[in-house]
Parts: structure tokens; C-alpha cells; sequence
């Protein structure tokens, strides 16, 4: 039992605390400093086979996700809950004494104003509402009020919200799944494997003055498994909440309609973002694929394909070919120009902006919400809501001894308890 005891002390302690306060900020630091989500090849490649290894055993190319990271956020929840049920017994005990007439009359601290004639209009301009008449223990009359003793829990109420806080965002990164749909207006692709489906309504690109982007805009829709469907206006930094998932504009690139005509007569059409590809509909072994878009193509002998600027004024389409896998050909077709392969003709045409959309579904978003909100609340009990109580004792002249205690802005209270003693001394 002492050894119990003494893991629950530790556990509990302030000590503790900021040992995984420091553990959680070198933690972040550390995933900082390493681009996540990457495979080994790209860590080898970057830095060395053995940092690679390292990077990928200590979990540190997801470090959000890892056991690790997860592990440090338990234990400061841990700690933050035991803090709070232990301290929870001796804050009811404070909160009680605050309103204890008695153990205030048994105390000498406090300020003290001697000889207030009328100690209810004191008690009234402190805002005290109406005291209480009790005696003290020698017989003499007695008045007590108190206030704001909600001000007390302003601390543990933080700790609580910062619990919420940090168990929501633990969780929501354990269990938190992100999609990313891009296409072009008029395209609907399914988000994963949710069921839902995504909608590109529009896109729009707002330009300034000196044609640099100020904001990418796309109206979406998203459809459930049950018919359902919700819309929504997404911009950078101005995300949507639909069916419990979040929807952010993420970034752009360029698409075109890639048509496939056998011996002369339409075969297929589709709308292809750059890096997609198209496979022939009566010849699946042969595949067209998108590799890029040059608005303003411009190529020097010996450099690699360039757009002189973003203005569609020489628009050119990389594409490269394969057949049973392996690829039979790759060159630049610009505007207008056919490409032959047997008695299939492919045109690239009709260029145009996608959106590529990014979407987290976090189911404890609202706890973390939560949290934060009670983390305010208790700030403001902490540092806006001032505890206090007075008591006046009538002596033998008929006069009153008026004492005052604030357990926080005691200067302010000091200042406002001597002002209100002071007008009513000045009446009589």
C-alpha cells in the first residue's frame, strides 16, 4: 500500500507534470524537423539508410499517430485527472469556508475599519448582497456576507478543460482519417471508403491586380450513403463542416479533356487532372497517361519542358504511352495537334484549373471544442471573478468593527473595502 500510495503521489504530482510537459514539447519538436508521411526510400535518399531506419522504427514519419506520442498525451491526461480528484475534496472544504460565518469571526486577517455606524450600506456598496446576522462567541452581534466564491474553482476548472482539450486531440489524432479528392467542375469522386461522394460544383480562382492568386474558391456537394446531400462554399483558410467531416481547399492544378477516337468515330471522352491516366475503353492494355500541362509552354535544346508564365497564351500537354505495361512512347502534343497510335487518334483540349480538396473526419473535434471552451471559462473564474467576504462586529458603543478578506486582488478589494467603511464613518 505505501508503494500505491507513492506511484499515485508521483503520478498526481506537479513534478510529474512537467516532465511530460517537456517530454510532449521536445516531442512536437522533434516531428517538426522530420517531413512526415514519407516511405523509406525518401528518408534513405535525403539522409542516409540508417537515419532512414530510425526515422521509420521510432514511428517519428507519423510521430501524431505513434504509440509514443500517444503514450506522453495518456499519461498527461493521467495526471491532469488524478490532480483534479485529489484537489476536489479541499476546494469543496475552501468553497464551504468562504460562507462559514464562524471561521471568519474566528479570524484576525483581513483589512479593518473601526467605528462604522451602518455596516449593511458598507456590505451593499461591496456588492456583498444581503449578510447574514449571527453572534460571536462572546454574545456580540454579528453580520457576515460573502461573493463569488465560483472564483475559487477557476483553476480546476482549467485543469479540466485542458484535460477535455488534450484528450480530444489525443484521440482525434488516433483515430482521425483524411481523404483527398481533386477533379475539375462537373466531376464526382467517391471519398475513400466512407460511402460519401464529393461533387465539384465550381472552381474559381481570384486574381489581383498584378495577376498573382489571392484565393482559391470551389462549391462542393457532398452526397451520404443514404441519398443525402449537403453543400457548402470552400476557400483557403475558410474550410466547411459537412456529415461530421471537414472540407478544406487544399491546392491546384491543371486538367483536360482527353478524347479517344477509334478509326475516326468517338470512342471515349473523359476530364483527366494532370497525373491521371486513361485506359483505351476496347483496349485496356492500352493506357494514355496525363503527365503534365504547360499553360505557356516554352522548351530550350537540352532543357527540360517550361511555362513561361500561368496565362494560357501556348498551352502544351506532357503525355507519355504504355502498352501491356511498359511504356512505347512520351512527347509534348500542343493545342490542336492528334496523337496517332494504330487506328486510335487522342487530342488533349479545353485546359482548366481543379481543385484538389483535402478532408479530415475527426469524430472528438466537439470534446476538443469542448475543452477549449471550459479552459476559457475557467481563465475567466481565475483572473475576472474575485472571492471575497466581510463581517462586521457591533461593540459596546453601539459602533461597528467591519473586517474584509479577498483571496485574490486583495489591493483592489483593500481600496474598495476602506472606501465603502470610510463613507459610511463619514455619515455619522
Amino acid at each position: 500500500m505505501p508503494t500505491v500510495r507513492k506511484i499515485w503521489k508521483f503520478v498526481s504530482s506537479m513534478r510529474f507534470a512537467i516532465i511530460l510537459l517537456a517530454a510532449l514539447a521536445a516531442a512536437c519538436s522533434v516531428a517538426s524537423l522530420v517531413t512526415q508521411g514519407q516511405d523509406y526510400a525518401w528518408y534513405a535518399q535525403r539522409y542516409s539508410d540508417r537515419t532512414a531506419a530510425l526515422i521509420l522504427a521510432l514511428g517519428l514519419d507519423d510521430a501524431f499517430h505513434s504509440g509514443w506520442f500517444i503514450l506522453i498525451n495518456g499519461f498527461l491526461c493521467l495526471n491532469l485527472l488524478l490532480c483534479s480528484v485529489s484537489r476536489l475534496p479541499r476546494l469543496i472544504e475552501r468553497t464551504r469556508a468562504e460562507a462559514d460565518p464562524k471561521a471568519a469571526l474566528r479570524g484576525e486577517g483581513g483589512v479593518r475599519a473601526e467605528g462604522v455606524a451602518d455596516p449593511k450600506a458598507a456590505f451593499a456598496r461591496l456588492r456583498m448582497g444581503k449578510p447574514v446576522e449571527t453572534a460571536t462567541e462572546d454574545g456580540r452581534r454579528a453580520l457576515f456576507a460573502s461573493k463569488n466564491r465560483i472564483g475559487l474553482w477557476g483553476a480546476w476548472v482549467c485543469h479540466v478543460g485542458i484535460l477535455l482539450l488534450i484528450a480530444g486531440f489525443s484521440l482525434g489524432q488516433a483515430t482521425q482519417k483524411q481523404y483527398a479528392v481533386y477533379g475539375a467542375p462537373g466531376q464526382a469522386k467517391a471519398i475513400g471508403d466512407t460511402g460519401y461522394v464529393l461533387a465539384i460544383d465550381d472552381f474559381r480562382i481570384a486574381l489581383r491586380e498584378d495577376d498573382t492568386v489571392e484565393q482559391y474558391t470551389a462549391d462542393i456537394t457532398v452526397t451520404g450513403p443514404d441519398g443525402r446531400s449537403e453543400g457548402a462554399e470552400i476557400s483557403v483558410n475558410n474550410p466547411a463542416a459537412l456529415f461530421g467531416m471537414k472540407f478544406y481547399q487544399n491546392s491546384t492544378g491543371w486538367a483536360a479533356t482527353v478524347r479517344v477516337a477509334e478509326g475516326g468515330e468517338p470512342l471515349q471522352e473523359a476530364i483527366l487532372c494532370a497525373g491521371e491516366y486513361l485506359r483505351v475503353a476496347d483496349k485496356p492494355d492500352l493506357v494514355i497517361d496525363f503527365n503534365a500541362f504547360y499553360p505557356d509552354y516554352v522548351q530550350s535544346a537540352g532543357s527540360m519542358p517550361a511555362t513561361a508564365t500561368g496565362q494560357l497564351n501556348n498551352p502544351a500537354y506532357l503525355y507519355s504511352v504504355y502498352y501491356l505495361e511498359q511504356m512505347i512512347g512520351m512527347n509534348v502534343l500542343m493545342e490542336g495537334e492528334k496523337l496517332t497510335i494504330d487506328d486510335y487518334t487522342v487530342t488533349f483540349s479545353e485546359p482548366q484549373p481543379y481543385t484538389l480538396i483535402q478532408i479530415k473526419a475527426d469524430r472528438f473535434t466537439g470534446l476538443a471544442l469542448l475543452g477549449g471552451l471550459i479552459t476559457t471559462l475557467g481563465l475567466l473564474l481565475a483572473f475576472y471573478v474575485q472571492p471575497a467576504k466581510a463581517w462586521a462586529v457591533q461593540e459596546a458603543d453601539g459602533r461597528w468593527t467591519l473586517r474584509g478578506e479577498s483571496r485574490k486582488g486583495g489591493a483592489l478589494f483593500r481600496e474598495a473595502f476602506l472606501r465603502a467603511a470610510g463613507a459610511e464613518k463619514d455619515k455619522s
